[in-house]
C-alpha cells in the first residue's frame, strides 16, 4: 500500500478521535455544505498535514513528554483551522464581533498552548514555547483587508515563523551533537510553516479567507446574563453610531476661525457680548495666583514617576533579531539577558537608567539618551553612541570598536580584552577613556581624548595634531 496513503488515513483516524474529544466547535458534524474530498483547498489541507505534520509528531512520539504534548495542541490547531476554512465556504463575511466568535475554538486551543509556557520552567521550554508562538501564523485567517491592521496572510505566516524561530534555533544549537531526534522535531516543526502553510496560503489564500456571499450570517455571541464569575463584555457600539455623529455636524455652531469670520460677518458690534474686567479680576489681585511655588508641590512634582512624551517604555525583542529599550526614565535595574551573538541591541530616548547586557550580541546602539549607564559582557561588531549626554559605558569582555559621535560627556569603562578596541570620535566632547591599572588593585587610568586640534600646511600637505595644554 502506498505510503501516502497510510499517512492519509492515520490522519482521518486522528481528525475522527478529535472529533470525539470535543474539539469541534458547538460538537457534532458541521453543517457542511461542501464537499470536502474533492474541494480543492480542503484536499490540499489534508495533502499538507499529511505531508509535514506527520514527521513532527514521528518525532514527537520518539521524544515523548511536553513534547508530545505541546506537538499534538499544534495537530489539534490545525484540524481546528480546517473546521474553519470549511465554514467559510458557506458563512458570510462577519463583522468584528462575529468574527471574533468565530475564531473563538482557534484562540482557545492557542490559549492552550499558552498554558504550557506558564508556571514552572520546564527542561523543554524551548520546544513549549517554539510550539506556542508559532500557532500566531494561523491567526492569517482572520485577515479581511488592507484596513485590518495586520499583514497580508502570507506575510503572517513568515513573521509569526519568524518569533517562534528564535527558540527553535535554541533547540537546534543545544541538540546539536546530543539528541538528533530534538533536532529532528525542530527541522519538522519548521517545514510545517516553512514551506508548509506558507505555501498553501499563498496557492488559495494570498489575500485572505474567501467568504460566502450567499452563505449564512455568522453568528454573533449569544446574549447571556452575566455572572460574577465571567462577567460578559460590554455591547459593540450601534451601527448608527457613526451616522448620528455625521448628521449632527451641521447644526453644530462653527468652531475656530470659522466662528470669528462668522462673528465679523454678522455685523453685530464686535464687543458685544464682553465683559467688564474688574480690579479684582485681575491676575495680580487674585490671592490663588500668588506667583509662588510651594514647598509640598515642587516636591510631590519631583518624586512623581517620570514618563518620557516620546512614547511608552519599552524592552522587547523584536523579529527574535533586535532588541529595543526605549523611553526607559529612571530604571535602574534593566536586564537583557536571554541574548546572543546574531542579536542587537537598539537604546533610544532614556533618561537616568542602566542597562546590562548579560551575554554576547552583534552590536549596540545607543541614540539619544542622557544619563545612562549600559554594561555589556561581549560585542562581534561594534557599539555606537549617537546624540548623547553624560553617558556612561562599560565593558566587560571584548569589543572590536566604539564610536562616539555628536555626544557631550561620555565615560568609557575598558577592560583588559578590550584594550585594543579602536575608538573613533566625530563632533564629540568630554571623552574619558578608564583602563585598569597594570596590577589587580591598581587604580583605573583615566585618560581625556583630545577635541581640540591644530592643522598646519607641511611639505604640501596639512598635518594634523592634537592641541596640548602645558601649565606655567
Amino acid at each position: 500500500m502506498d505510503v501516502k496513503l497510510i499517512q492519509r488515513l492515520e490522519l482521518a483516524v486522528a481528525r475522527l478521535e478529535a472529533v470525539a474529544g470535543g474539539i469541534r466547535p458547538g460538537g457534532g458534524a458541521p453543517e457542511s455544505g461542501v464537499d470536502t474530498t474533492s474541494d480543492p483547498s480542503i484536499v490540499a489541507f489534508d495533502d499538507m498535514m499529511a505531508q509535514f505534520m506527520s514527521k513532527v509528531l514521528a518525532a514527537a512520539e520518539k521524544i515523548g513528554g511536553k513534547v508530545l504534548e505541546a506537538t499534538k495542541i499544534i495537530e489539534e490547531a490545525f484540524l481546528v483551522q480546517k473546521e474553519l476554512l470549511i465554514k467559510v465556504k458557506q458563512t458570510q463575511k462577519p463583522d468584528l464581533a462575529g468574527l471574533a466568535e468565530f475564531l473563538k475554538p482557534l484562540n482557545e486551543v492557542i490559549m492552550k498552548a499558552n498554558a504550557l509556557t506558564e508556571g514552572r520552567r520546564s527542561d523543554f521550554f524551548n520546544h513549549l514555547k517554539t510550539s506556542a508562538d508559532s500557532l500566531t501564523a494561523l491567526a492569517w485567517i482572520a485577515y479581511t483587508g488592507k484596513d485590518c491592521g495586520m499583514s497580508l496572510p502570507i506575510a503572517h505566516v513568515e513573521e509569526s515563523w519568524q518569533m517562534a524561530e528564535f527558540y527553535n534555533n535554541k533547540i537546534l544549537v543545544e541538540y546539536k551533537n546530543k539528541d538528533a531526534n530534538h533536532v529532528e522535531w525542530a527541522k519538522a516543526m519548521k517545514e510545517v510553516y516553512i514551506p508548509g502553510l506558507r505555501d498553501y496560503v499563498k496557492a488559495f489564500h494570498p489575500l485572505g479567507p474567501v467568504w460566502s456571499p450567499t452563505g449564512k450570517p455568522a453568528s454573533a455571541a449569544p446574549a447571556t446574563a452575566p455572572s460574577p464569575k465571567a462577567p460578559a463584555p460590554p455591547p459593540p457600539p450601534p451601527a448608527s453610531l457613526l451616522n448620528s455623529e455625521s448628521s449632527q455636524t451641521s447644526s453644530r455652531p462653527k468652531e475656530g476661525m470659522a466662528a470669528v469670520f462668522q462673528e465679523i460677518n454678522s455685523g453685530k458690534p464686535s464687543t458685544t457680548g464682553l465683559r467688564k474686567v474688574t480690579d479684582d479680576m485681575k491676575t495680580k489681585n487674585r490671592a490663588d495666583r500668588s506667583g509662588i511655588v510651594g514647598v509640598s508641590e515642587k516636591g510631590g512634582r519631583a518624586n512623581s514617576p517620570s514618563f518620557s512624551r516620546a512614547g511608552p517604555p519599552k524592552l522587547e525583542l523584536q523579529m527574535g533579531r533586535k532588541w529595543v529599550v526605549e523611553n526607559q526614565i529612571g530604571r535602574k535595574n534593566l536586564v537583557i539577558d536571554d541574548c546572543d551573538a546574531k542579536q542587537s541591541v537598539y537604546v533610544f530616548g532614556c533618561k537616568d537608567s542602566v542597562l546590562q547586557i548579560q551575554g554576547k550580541v552583534n552590536n549596540i546602539t545607543i541614540d539619544k539618551c542622557t544619563k545612562m549607564g549600559i554594561v555589556f559582557a561581549d560585542l562581534v561588531a561594534a557599539c555606537e553612541i549617537v546624540n548623547c549626554n553624560a553617558l556612561e559605558v562599560q565593558c566587560q569582555g571584548s569589543a572590536p570598536t566604539i564610536s562616539v559621535d555628536n555626544t557631550s560627556g561620555c565615560q568609557l569603562y575598558l577592560s583588559k580584552d578590550s584594550l585594543e578596541t579602536a575608538i573613533t570620535t566625530a563632533k564629540s566632547s568630554e571623552i574619558n577613556v578608564l583602563v585598569p591599572g597594570a596590577e589587580t588593585n591598581s587604580d583605573w587610568g583615566e585618560h581625556a581624548l583630545p577635541q581640540q586640534f591644530i592643522h598646519v600646511f607641511r611639505d604640501g600637505q596639512f598635518v594634523t595634531s592634537p592641541v596640548s595644554h602645558s601649565g606655567g
